[in-house]
């Protein structure tokens, strides 16, 4: 331990130090959501002044960058994200924010053949333990490709960063690190589930009566999908898993009524697998050290051809909207883009391979306020809005009205089943359309 410590003494760094290495034009790379750069961001923002068009790439933004705050920070910084939140979005909307397309099973190849050189690749890791290797936390996901393309690779040590075990990518070993900086130990950003609504309720219970004892669950981000999680902990369901892209809180209360065991999972036999998490501090706290937990790259844990390997797999996602021909947009509002595909391809695609397995999509079938009120399922996507889930890998639609499941199902069999999950205000007006788009039957209810 002494000879590690020595090569750890002998790596430490200043942040303003490191954020004299970059400069103009440079790609740099934060990482990923409660891993993005912490100390470095403060000392880039300090040195503003001095730059100009310098690429910063993160993504599932939970706090607002120090480089967004200076003094028109368009000029020296632009924001490259794989997935937006509502930071992001603000970036966005201050004109220098970026989204990069993604199936986030790919991440870790498009680091490694697809982006430019990456200048300084940076993000904040556990303290380095007795065998020398400083941990991701809870964000593995594709930090290690990320800093296997890298000129400069640096790390922020944080001490209240978990320290999440796992099966590959979940750490990296001092030596293969070029600097060290240690940090003034920020919190971890606290992400409450939203109380459900009425309607997330209904929506849980219809999904929540399709998944069998022994199942293995993916859950999105969203008040549905922890909807379901709250369901789930309280239903008499017995001996689930957990295989999933993002582990949220729900996974925790699920874990402590008992339910989940892994028992049945075929691979990763009892540990709950994924590639990033974020929460509340009881999130944290159950995921630090605990060999139940499975942190992993996120091309294992999203690849389709792995999600197959589980037999009955649940996977339950959101929707922003949805057309007559199940089209499944998750991601924009027309052009104005609000998140990002994510792994939600990934989970349906794979939930649908997986034997006895079935993929969920759910929403509200409105939105607005009382007198505005809008339908979420529309005749056809307007133009420019992003189908994130073609009409062809779609598999159960769910809402407070109903489920269906698109498979199988002709042109006008799913424009039928597709207007019962509509809200009843809107039905006459979407058969009307069907009937124009020629996919609505006399013979239709």
């Amino acid at each position: 331990m002494s000879d590690l410590m020595s090569i750890y003494r002998s790596k430490l760094r200043s942040a303003d130090q490191i954020a004299q290495m970059v400069q103009n034009e440079d790609w740099v790379d934060y990482g990923w959501t409660c891993g993005h750069s912490y100390a470095v961001d403060k000392a880039l923002a300090a040195r503003a002044s001095e730059l100009r068009g310098v690429k910063v790439r993160g993504g599932v933004t939970l706090w607002m960058p120090e480089i967004f705050k200076v003094e028109n920070a368009c000029e020296h910084f632009s924001w490259n994200s794989w997935h937006f939140t509502g930071v992001d979005r603000k970036i966005y909307d201050m004109g220098c924010g970026y989204y990069a397309p993604i199936r986030y099973s790919e991440v870790p190849r498009y680091y490694r053949e697809n982006v430019d050189p990456i200048a300084v690749a940076v993000c904040q890791v556990a303290p380095m333990d007795k065998h020398g290797f400083l941990n991701f936390g809870p964000s593995a996901s594709h930090q290690l490709a990320t800093f296997e393309k890298s000129r400069i690779k640096v790390v922020e040590v944080n001490t209240n960063m978990p320290r999440c075990l796992g099966g590959t990518g979940e750490s990296i070993h001092v030596s293969h690190v070029d600097f060290i900086v240690e940090t003034d130990n920020p919190k971890l950003p606290q992400l409450p589930s939203s109380a459900p609504t009425e309607v997330d309720e209904h929506v849980a219970r219809l999904i929540v009566e399709e998944i069998p004892d022994g199942a293995t669950l993916q859950l999105g981000i969203g008040g549905m999908p922890n909807a379901v999680g709250v369901m789930i902990a309280k239903s008499d369901l017995k001996n689930l898993g957990v295989h999933t892209e993002m582990y949220v809180d729900a996974f925790v209360d699920i874990t402590e009524a008992g339910k989940i065991t892994g028992t049945c999972k075929s691979i990763d036999r009892y540990r709950q697998t994924f590639a990033f998490g974020a929460g509340t501090q009881k999130l944290y706290d159950f995921i630090d050290d605990n060999p139940a937990v499975c942190s992993t790259t996120v091309d294992y844990t999203n690849d389709p051809r792995t999600i197959a390997l589980l037999d009955n797999f649940i996977s339950i996602n959101n929707a922003v909207e949805i057309d007559l021909f199940g089209q499944i947009n998750s991601e924009s509002s027309g052009v104005k883009h609000i998140s990002g595909t994510g792994g939600q391809l990934d989970f349906v695609m794979g939930a649908y391979i997986s034997p006895g397995g079935k993929s969920f999509i759910c929403l509200a079938s409105s939105y607005g306020k009382k007198g505005e009120v809008k339908s979420r399922v529309v005749p056809t996507l307007n133009p420019g809005t992003i189908v994130t889930d073609s009409r062809t890998c779609g598999h159960w639609l769910v809402t407070e009205y109903g489920k269906l499941n698109l498979k199988g199902k002709t042109v006008w069999e799913r424009a039928e089943g597709i207007i019962n999950l509509a809200h009843p205000n809107f039905r006459d007006d979407l058969i009307k359309a069907a009937e124009e788009m020629r996919i609505w039957r006399r013979s239709n209810k």
